[in-house]
């Protein structure tokens, strides 16, 4: 039997929205260094937007949040391939994150079509050390919420992914102490309206997670969601995507 155009598209589009969902499910996080949780929420059923949970040996866990340029159907695919030159490149560098971000940005640069990007954030907590390892390749700067009160942004890095067909990116460290939590979030979450026009901002953010900063990762994830929503009256216009992680 013969399927016209609009079944067929109706089922890929399904079949799309399926597999971007089960690239952002993420285990539970066991006892342990860490408390983890993270929330991605596409403006529409695909989204440019992308984060990911990855338990390493020896009480390491990799983190990844992306955030690719335009939206819909088209900034989909592009997370999709950024997602996927991460995977590959991962397993040849090692904990080597500026190579592997390197590997990435030449991947996708060659693979994706021109002024196609992404921002991405990669990052490995090693509970042993209590370190954190990172590259920032153009993203919205993550934040780590000391627990004496005091903020320290996560920069270090480079440009977006696909951008330029080469890139040296620079690897950056932190150290971490029990109960400091590392947040990161995409521009849908701080650029956020209300009805007058006026964005959340990310003043807005660090208050709505140090309010509750003490309780469990997947209480900061909800009450950061709970009190964007309360400021946009519930308007979404981008993909929003918060992920947050508790030294234990």
């Amino acid at each position: 039997m013969r399927m016209d155009g609009s079944v067929i598209e109706s089922h890929e589009w399904a079949t799309a929205c399926a597999v971007q969902q089960r690239f952002m499910q993420h285990v539970a996080p066991e006892s342990g260094p860490f408390d983890y949780s993270a929330r991605c929420r596409q403006a529409h059923q695909l989204g440019g937007d992308c984060y990911e949970f990855v338990r390493l040996a020896d009480q390491r866990l990799a983190v990844t949040v992306g955030d690719a340029s335009g939206k819909g159907f088209a900034a989909a695919l592009m997370i999709s391939n950024v997602q996927s030159s991460l995977r590959t490149a991962a397993l040849f560098t090692g904990d080597d994150a500026a190579t592997l971000l390197g590997i990435v940005n030449r991947q996708v640069y060659t693979s994706s079509l021109t002024n196609r990007y992404a921002t991405l954030f990669y990052g490995v907590f090693d509970g042993v050390a209590g370190t954190l390892r990172y590259v920032n390749a153009g993203h919205y700067p993550p934040m780590v919420l000391r627990r004496d009160g005091s903020v320290e942004w996560l920069e270090a890095g480079g440009a977006p992914v696909g951008m330029f067909a080469d890139w040296t990116y620079q690897e950056g460290s932190i150290q971490l102490e029990p109960d400091d939590l590392f947040l990161a979030y995409t521009d849908g979450v701080v650029e956020a309206v209300n009805p007058n026009g006026e964005e959340w901002g990310v003043e807005s953010l660090l208050k709505a997670a140090d309010k509750i900063r003490t309780r469990s990762a997947k209480d900061v994830v909800s009450m950061i969601f709970r009190s964007m929503d309360e400021f946009s009256y519930n308007a979404q216009s981008d993909d929003a995507t918060v992920v947050v992680v508790r030294m234990q």
